[in-house]
């Protein structure tokens, strides 16, 4: 899932999960099934499956945090603080004036007209 702030969970959100998952480790190595672990620590039921596969292939270091997935961003923070101006704006002011509603590709092309950089992702070369 992605979030509007363009990078999901905070650094603190992801080690909240990552001790979830480290605990649910322990309730595997007990003994403990997916189903009691899921109910114990209110996750669902895929997840608890997930991990304990997860757990049985990797250990304890499979559940781990990965840390933030996703591309970087290619804008700096102060392009950053320029976009969020221009979106401000709103479309009208930037050629949009149909509507005021900002869509995923025309902040694309905004930022490619402001910035010079493209966001569409490239093909893995073959």
């Amino acid at each position: 899932m992605r979030y509007g702030d363009g990078g999901g969970l905070t650094a603190k959100g992801r080690q909240r999960r990552e001790a979830v998952r480290l605990e649910a480790a322990g309730l595997f190595a007990d003994g403990l099934g997916p189903p009691e672990v899921a109910r114990r620590l209110r996750v669902s039921s895929k997840s608890a499956y997930q991990w304990h596969q997860a757990w049985t292939n990797g250990g304890v270091a499979a559940l781990a945090s990965q840390g933030a997935s996703g591309r970087r961003c290619k804008l700096s923070a102060r392009c950053q603080e320029k976009l969020a101006a221009y979106l401000e704006q709103g479309p009208a002011a930037h050629g949009w004036d149909q509507d005021q509603v900002w869509t995923g590709a025309r902040v694309a092309t905004l930022i490619g007209r402001k910035f010079h950089v493209s966001t569409a992702s490239r093909a893995p070369p073959a």
